[in-house]
């Protein structure tokens, strides 16, 4: 089974194709725009951009309330949320909340994105060159080559995605 998970922003927003198990089969950070039509549209060769990797569910980080004010960017990447829904029905969406994938990776609220990070490198074996063998580098490429950015924050819902909710169904 492969899943897609995804880091909504509200100009930009991180992928990962993820097989289940572990393997990272694809992943970047591109446009709201650009996410949404391979979602939803066909590439000039008349397929699905994400059709190769035949993914079955996408999970999404959804926004939550700690009780602070907002602002305008928060609710943009509110209606990108949606728009990514809608546009992968007729199959459902998982909403997964950040707070749930902080406890399952780190077993703690406080951890911060480079816990996160860690803890997703601990996964993985290392297999690449340089001085993080689990990314690599260029000539010796390691199974998370290339992650960066909100891409381990995809990869972070896609991974807890596959470890609790797929264990449930």
């Amino acid at each position: 089974m492969n899943i897609i998970g995804l880091d909504p922003g509200n100009e930009k927003s991180a992928y990962v194709v993820y097989e289940d198990g572990g393997k990272v089969l694809s992943h970047g950070i591109v446009t709201n725009k650009i996410l949404l039509n391979r979602i939803t549209t066909s590439d000039p060769n008349g397929s699905m951009f994400f059709e190769p990797f035949g993914i079955d569910e996408m999970v999404i980080e959804m926004v939550a309330s700690y009780g602070m004010a907002v602002g305008k960017t928060v609710f943009e990447t509110c209606v990108w949320i949606g728009r990514f829904i809608q546009a992968w029905q007729p199959k459902q969406a998982t909403k997964v909340y950040r707070k749930d994938v902080k406890m399952h990776l780190c077993n703690s609220m406080r951890a911060k994105d480079g816990n996160i990070r860690q803890a997703l490198l601990d996964r993985y074996p290392a297999t690449g060159g340089g001085k993080c063998p689990q990314i690599g580098i260029k000539s010796k490429p390691g199974p998370l080559y290339s992650v960066s950015k909100d891409v381990w924050s995809a990869l972070a819902v896609a991974v807890y995605w596959d470890d609790v909710i797929n264990k449930e169904t």
